[in-house]
């Protein structure tokens, strides 16, 4: 039997069935977008409040449109489950499961490795497996690979493997998952040709391929590697145009009007999310197999680590100015998500300056539309309103969400600390920009 042909005709006609394995942030949009391509799609997800919210129709992922998901789950193109054995009924599988770092910055692939074992349990002949989840290049050949061989399968045969990084860029409006050009690989020839009729067929653009996995991993590291190293620059230059009492906002809206060679990256408070902070660290342990040292990437990210520690440092030194001190204030935090406009707290840095502030014993809350309740070393916080502004001691900018009124929380605190440049172009005597 000639697998190969047989799966690429399922998949032109739209024929194959096709799992997606975790129903995250990246899981489940993906999901989303193959059921509207007109295939039947599985999901799996090890928390079982996930799969019962799916299968009820009910979205818990900001960029999903909660009609979308409830239509097809309706119309019986979408179905979730926690029991991996139903990825035996799939055609195609992608793996979109989180890769952290450990408590010591290396990489935690347990994930992935644990999901590679439950889908060989049930793989067959005749299936594409794809992984999307970011990790150190030779993943899906190292780590992958081995757990399909040892089920006897021959890759690039009777078995196909690719890698195509995940682009999810949350909150951002202008580009989602089907307008986003899509990188492929594949451990062989077939394997990539299969996943790119695949991605084709959901996505609006043709998928850019390259030669191996490995490209596919390096370039997806290498590109929020470049992020890191740039916004640890405007970081860097906001401490220093602070000392010597330049605005580093107008400095960079100057060097943009530069029509060429210069791209704006913008301080703040602190790296957050699941990519920018975490994936250069795949890159600098990797390197080590090679004797190579990372010194530029190392450097990033101590500086960016730094940034919460800076902010309370200038809060402190805010409310000294006002005869005050850390230790009893009442301090707002606006916006505890790592960037504009979404519910996503991970790795967010207003969570660490919320710790931070903590230790010098001040009274910390929180007031962000997009989170109503969090929990944060055991104890469950609510969300605060505006009109809670007008008693604290400091409010502290960390999100620069679109519903923020920056008039009128400039009008109605009594001091402002902006890390986001939310109140830019305010000249007032109580506002403060890192």
């Amino acid at each position: 039997m000639d697998y190969f042909l047989e799966l690429k005709q399922k998949i032109e006609t739209r024929q194959a069935v096709v799992a997606v394995v975790g129903l995250g942030y990246v899981g489940l949009p993906l999901a989303i977008e193959k059921a509207r391509a007109g295939y039947r799609v599985l999901g799996f997800d090890i928390q079982q409040k996930r799969v019962d919210m799916v299968n009820r129709g009910e979205n818990y992922i900001g960029d999903v449109v909660d009609s979308d998901l409830h239509e097809f789950v309706q119309k019986e193109l979408l179905k979730a489950a926690s029991d991996y054995s139903g990825i035996a009924q799939a055609d195609c599988v992608t793996i979109c499961v989180p890769t952290p770092l450990d408590a010591f910055q290396q990489p935690d692939i347990s994930c992935v490795r644990n999901s590679c074992i439950a889908v060989a349990q049930y793989a067959h002949p005749g299936m594409l497996i794809v992984l999307e989840s970011t990790s150190y290049p030779g993943t899906t050949e190292e780590v992958m690979q081995p757990v399909f061989q040892e089920k006897g399968f021959t890759i690039g045969k009777d078995l196909f493997l690719a890698f195509s990084p995940e682009r999810v860029d949350p909150g951002n409006r202008q580009y989602n998952l089907r307008n986003t050009p899509k990188v492929v690989s594949g451990v062989t020839p077939a394997c990539l040709e299969l996943a790119a009729l695949l991605y084709k067929n959901v996505l609006e653009s043709e998928p850019f391929r390259v030669s191996s996995p490995k490209v596919a991993e390096m370039e997806k590291i290498y590109e929020n590697t470049f992020r890191n190293i740039n916004i640890a620059l405007a970081n860097e230059m906001a401490v220093l145009c602070r000392r010597m009492g330049i605005d580093v906002w107008e400095v960079i809206e100057a060097a943009k009007t530069k029509p060429y060679g210069f791209m704006a990256f913008y301080p703040g408070p602190g790296l957050g999310g699941h990519c920018i902070p975490i994936d250069p660290y795949y890159l600098v342990w990797k390197a080590k197999e090679y004797h190579c040292r990372t010194r530029l990437i190392e450097t990033a990210g101590e500086i960016n680590d730094q940034m919460p520690e800076h902010v309370v440092g200038q809060a402190a030194e805010l409310l000294n100015r006002d005869k005050k001190s850390l230790n009893g204030a009442s301090v707002l935090l606006l916006g505890v998500s790592y960037k504009k406009d979404t519910d996503d707290i991970r790795e967010s840095p207003a969570l660490r300056i919320w710790k931070l502030l903590k230790q010098e014993s001040a009274e910390v809350s929180y007031l962000d539309p997009f989170v109503p309740s969090l929990t944060l070393d055991g104890e469950v916080y609510e969300s605060k309103s505006m009109e809670d502004v007008p008693d604290a001691d400091l409010c502290i900018i960390t999100t620069d969400h679109s519903q923020f009124d920056a008039q009128a929380i400039a009008d109605h605190s009594r001091l402002v600390l902006d890390t986001r440049n939310l109140t830019k172009g305010m000249h007032r005597d109580h506002i403060f920009r890192i």
